[in-house]
């Protein structure tokens, strides 16, 4: 039985022929391409006949394509020529590159958003390494799939062969899973390959992260999806001709369409092309030509689509960006990012939250009635909810937004705090002692002090600090903070 691969065709068993037909497996010219995944996990959950079965060796699922997998499994690219963005990581000339090509892989983990070449990477890596390659998803594996690599990977470093493990979406597992992993990657045993959406710092165990390197990957720009969209289209072998003689058309704005739309993420573009392309082959004309309109593009795409995820780098990215707009006064800034997150369903509780705490780290003394317009917000937005909510928030962050600006209060009590942790702890000056209870007279507590309200303008000299701080100034008068109303004083902190 056969199925396509990268190289086109792949035969099952150890009997493949190679490069010149189809793709080789472990055979005598290469003893060391040893891939096939048998008994571990794949990406699609299937097992194989066993992890320490090598005697069956077959290709890693990475290369095996079936002929009707999705237009964008079909486009995954086959060499370095045919991989779009991320020159950061892999452009000519750059570490990992050469790393890959030399074969000599190290343990690393390929961190970014979907669809921005991170499996398609791992598969580049696949084709040309000689090393043993294998393949899990942490989302159908667990620690008994991980042994079963382990245990093979131990007899194939007996007889002089590497072995790679690549781990996708390796933020699924726990810390405990993850702990199997570590002293195999810290012994050489394996080679550790994880790729992750989530913020590695956050979702791998530092120990495990100290141990490999860290390659980001960003979304791929708009000329990187017109790149990849528009070969697709062409290629007859892979591409959307793939299942027969036809030519497609793509109308005026249908690319532009697309790239708006897929928002840097390469899977979600094909996926659309493909989509598209099912749709308006029935209206196929006798020319053969299939011609995909903006008007049906426009259609299945009815709402746009918001990277947000609430547990993830975007929601601690989006939050970021809104709260600086709000201290760095710009007030479209500020209702654009609180508009991505109400749209993208973010509590309206959170970011009610977040514009309460902004009124009064960054606006502070300079309005007080921020906070006060920030809290009434915040209670409003809980009484009338979605989407009226979204109205009142406006209200408060634009205020925020436009207020002037002081953070003295927030330094002022850090520090405090900081004395406090710091220094000993002093004790209360004998007149400021509470006198409310049985037996202070007898100790002088409260003896000598001045009440403000006996004295001219209801204020009078007199130290409040332990003797041992006295002199030292924890709060210092911002710019625009309000007066000190509370004592007549001319200079100093107001």
């Amino acid at each position: 039985m056969s199925q396509m691969g990268l190289f086109g065709k792949v035969e099952d068993g150890p009997g493949a022929k190679g490069p010149g037909g189809t793709r080789e497996a472990g055979s005598a010219k290469d003893p060391g391409n040893t891939r096939g995944l048998r008994g571990a996990k794949g990406p699609g959950g299937d097992e194989g006949s066993g992890a320490g079965d090598t005697s069956s060796e077959g290709t890693s699922e990475l290369l095996v394509i079936p002929p009707d997998a999705p237009l964008a499994l079909r486009m995954t690219p086959r060499s370095f020529d045919e991989f779009v963005g991320q020159e950061d990581v892999v452009g000519p000339g750059r570490a990992l590159r050469k790393a890959i090509e030399g074969d000599r892989i190290p343990s690393m983990l390929f961190w970014g958003p979907p669809g921005t070449g991170k499996t398609c990477l791992a598969r580049l890596v696949a084709m040309k390494t000689r090393s043993v390659f294998r393949e899990l998803s942490a989302v159908t594996s667990g620690v008994q799939d991980v042994r079963k690599v382990v245990a093979e990977a131990r007899r194939n470093r007996e007889k002089g062969k590497r072995t790679i493990l690549f781990l996708d979406e390796i933020h699924r597992f726990n810390k405990a899973q993850q702990d199997a992993l570590l002293p195999h990657v810290e012994r050489g045993t394996i080679a550790l390959i994880g790729a992750t959406t989530e913020n590695p710092y956050f979702a791998v165990n530092p120990a495990l992260l100290s141990r490999m390197q860290i390659f980001s990957f960003k979304h791929l720009e708009p000329r990187h999806i017109e790149e990849i969209v528009m070969r697709a289209v062409r290629d007859k072998e892979r591409g959307l001709s793939a299942g027969g003689p036809v030519e497609v058309e793509l109308a005026p704005g249908v690319l532009e369409h697309i790239v708006g739309f897929s928002k840097g993420d390469a899977r979600v573009a094909l996926n659309l092309l493909e989509a598209l392309f099912s749709v308006s082959r029935t209206q196929e004309a006798e020319g053969g030509k299939v011609v995909l309109t903006l008007e049906k593009a426009m259609e299945i795409t009815q709402s746009p689509r918001l990277f947000y995820d609430k547990l993830g780098d975007q929601h601690y990215d989006i939050i970021s960006a809104f709260i600086k707009s709000m201290r760095g006064s710009d007030p479209d800034a500020t209702v654009y990012w609180l508009a991505r997150m109400l749209e993208a369903g973010e509590d309206p509780r959170y970011v009610a939250r977040r514009i309460v705490i902004c009124a009064s780290e960054d606006v502070g003394l300079a309005d007080p009635m921020a906070l006060v317009v920030a809290e009434a917000a915040f209670r409003a937005s809980e009484h009338i909810g979605m989407p009226e909510a979204r109205i009142i928030l406006a209200h408060a962050a634009l205020y925020v937004a436009l207020a002037p600006k002081s953070n003295s209060a927030y330094l002022a009590i850090d520090s405090a705090i900081a004395a406090v942790r710091e220094k000993p702890a002093y004790p209360v000056p004998i007149h400021l002692r509470g006198t409310d209870y049985k037996g202070a007279a007898k100790l002088g507590h409260g003896l000598d002090y001045r009440y403000p309200h006996d004295y001219p303008g209801h204020w009078v000299e007199q130290d409040y600090l332990p003797e041992e701080l006295k002199g030292i100034s924890f709060y210092v008068k911002g710019e625009k903070d309000v007066e000190n109303r509370g004592r007549p004083r001319t200079g100093g902190n107001g």
